[in-house]
């Protein structure tokens, strides 16, 4: 089904079912309170598995399973375990190409897409290998390569690779997709690098919070870099979720939820990712630098959460026909997938699938 809604600009736009997505925390991201470990909510199998299960009882399309090479548990062991207990839920699985053997990933992703019935995505992300630092251009163009390689075994096509960081010849693994064909290839990243190896080689393209305005350039952007490789983006919008049956109740939540938050702490929090010094962190920390005395950056958008986090780091907060009403208005800029999460994740996920899911046309991307 496909239906008419209005951009902010007051054009009318086509706008399809949207993928719903949830966020399990297993890089050591779940807190009641920001800033403050709680050892029932830190990263292990038993609680990220409860995470994925409350968010497929929810009703939610997929679960994006992140990856970092310090915190938490690892992604593709974790996608392996969870794969054979879910039914109907997609899974989004993050992995760093730069720690990876893009043939042996290969395998990997067609092995687990088997255990879960066909319903495996894969989030790229362009890392260094653990204990090295390479510079933007040439991570980028490595990123780019693993991407062409995924794509070319996971079609079932022999490869001869002859690129800068691989040379590689070789048959494509026994085992494939269930499909057939590479799982869609979702990527973010806000550098000139970037956006270049977006838009030649991802699928769906990720964004963190930002203003409507802002949303609508990077989409308009990025599209005309698709299309000069003559290519088309689908693009995906990542953010943290506070909902409830008011609005005040939801900005108190929000206050509530850094109550405990010290300067000090929020810095070294930040400091620990592996991207905390990003062209798109950097973004973040100029949305919370221009927001409001209570955070906001425009209406529903609240920046606190970047104070103790790196990345991501803004929240949709207000009651339910807020929260769904700002949704919308991603959705007519030309957001076809929104990858949600919520402090405690698991609680959050609840509430979402509660009072806003049903109330969205969603469905898992096609």
């Amino acid at each position: 089904m496909v239906r008419r809604a209005r951009s902010i600009d007051g054009r009318e736009t086509a706008v399809k079912p949207c993928e719903i997505s949830w966020f399990s925390a297993l890089c050591d991201d779940d807190y009641e309170f920001l800033g403050v470990p709680d050892p029932k909510l830190a990263s292990s199998w038993e609680h990220c598995r409860d995470i994925v299960l409350q968010a497929e009882s929810g009703g939610f399309d997929n679960i994006l399973l992140p990856s970092g090479y310090t915190l938490g548990i690892d992604t593709t062991a974790f996608a392996a375990a969870i794969a054979t207990l879910v039914k109907r839920i997609r899974l989004l699985m993050a992995v760093r190409v730069g720690e990876s053997w893009p043939p042996q990933l290969a395998r990997q992703i067609a092995t687990i897409d088997r255990i879960l019935g066909g319903r495996l995505t894969v989030n790229i992300i362009s890392s260094d290998m653990p204990g090295e630092t390479l510079p933007s251009a040439p991570r980028y163009q490595r990123c780019v390569e693993v991407m062409q390689i995924l794509k070319t075994l996971l079609n079932g096509e022999p490869l001869d690779h002859q690129g800068e960081f691989y040379k590689i010849a070789i048959d494509p693994p026994r085992i494939g997709t269930v499909s057939g064909k590479c799982p869609p290839l979702y990527f973010g990243g806000l550098s000139p690098d970037a956006r270049d190896a977006a838009a030649r080689a991802a699928d769906v393209y990720l964004m963190w919070p930002d203003t409507e305005a802002n949303v609508q350039a990077i989409i308009a952007d990025m599209t005309a870099r698709a299309a000069a490789y003559g290519r088309t983006l689908r693009f995906g919008y990542r953010a943290h979720v506070i909902v409830r049956e008011s609005e005040d109740e939801a900005r108190a939540y929000a206050r509530r939820l850094l109550s405990r938050l010290d300067a000090e702490t929020g810095a070294a929090i930040r400091q620990k990712s592996l991207d905390s010094a990003s062209v798109g962190v950097t973004a973040q920390a100029m949305l919370r630098e221009n927001a409001d005395d209570e955070g906001f950056a425009e209406p529903q958008l609240w920046t606190g959460i970047g104070r103790a986090r790196s990345g991501c780091g803004a929240a949709i907060v207000g009651d339910p026909d807020q929260v769904l009403a700002k949704l919308e208005r991603y959705r007519a800029l030309g957001i076809e997938a929104f990858i949600l999460s919520g402090y405690p994740h698991a609680a959050e996920a609840d509430l979402f699938a509660r009072h806003v899911l049903p109330r969205i046309d969603h469905a898992p991307l096609g």
